[in-house]
């Protein structure tokens, strides 16, 4: 994959940006490898307990008052979003894959915004020689991110008492709003990514995880709690929810 397909990725926004580390490297601080997200207990809920706090300053409230479940969920939204903007980029504007798979995918803890992310260097190298119609994308998509390190993700974010159907509902979540801002910031790439998405979304691990109709209007069937961190608010759903009256549009 060339360098300048990377580097293009952050012209659409801080969820899309990465940076590149060669074949083999150890990763070292403030990086640190994505599979101890899923290998070690203890940093998923350090990661947990960490925005659980963030979401209680932010409404006023004490950590505990915050269902864990509630940050488990917001948690792991933002974890699956990192992974599928960029992928799901390189995808709609190359025709390429790049390799998110949690072993070689390094970040750094930092809270707020999007997690700093290094990919491998030489990512998915025979890309050039596959089928870059949107539909083999979409398969290739669901096979390797989808079926791959999302699913490492939702299968250890379960454990935290979330259900499948939210967690499976964030990711849709994620691919929606990463085709959102695609199409805002680049409109030229408006009618590759709507395919692209539209395909992924009809792919095994997301579907009946939403509704979309052929003018583009999302909703999922869902909702990823973010809501119940605020109990008292108003309006404290996301466009995309099951529980918003306005669905969002990508």
């Amino acid at each position: 994959m060339a360098d300048a397909v990377v580097g293009d990725l952050a012209a659409f926004g801080p969820f899309f940006a990465v940076q590149t580390h060669h074949p083999g490297s150890i990763p070292r601080e403030p990086w640190h490898a994505m599979k101890e997200l899923v290998e070690n207990p203890d940093v998923l809920m350090n990661r947990v307990a960490a925005v659980r706090s963030r979401l209680a300053t932010a409404s006023g409230q004490a950590p505990e008052s915050v269902e864990l479940r509630v940050a488990a969920s917001v948690t792991h939204l933002g974890l699956v979003a990192r992974l599928i903007s960029p992928a799901l980029a390189v995808a709609v504007t190359s025709g390429e894959l790049l390799e998110v798979d949690l072993d070689s995918t390094w970040w750094q803890r930092v809270l707020g915004g999007a997690v700093p992310l290094s990919v491998q260097r030489d990512a998915d190298a025979d890309a050039s020689d596959q089928d870059a119609r949107p539909e083999r994308l979409a398969r290739r998509l669901a096979g390797q991110v989808l079926d791959g390190p999302v699913r490492g993700l939702v299968e250890v974010t379960m454990a935290l008492s979330v259900s499948p159907q939210v967690l499976w509902g964030n990711v849709a979540s994620a691919v929606n709003g990463a085709a959102s801002m695609i199409t805002a910031s680049q409109p030229a790439w408006t009618n590759r990514a709507r395919v692209i998405t539209s395909l992924l979304l009809d792919q095994p691990p997301l579907r009946d995880t939403a509704t979309a109709s052929t003018d583009g209007r999302f909703r999922r069937r869902s909702c990823c709690l973010i809501y119940r961190a605020a109990p008292n608010a108003t309006g404290g759903v996301c466009g995309d929810c099951v529980l918003s009256g306005d669905p969002m549009v990508y």
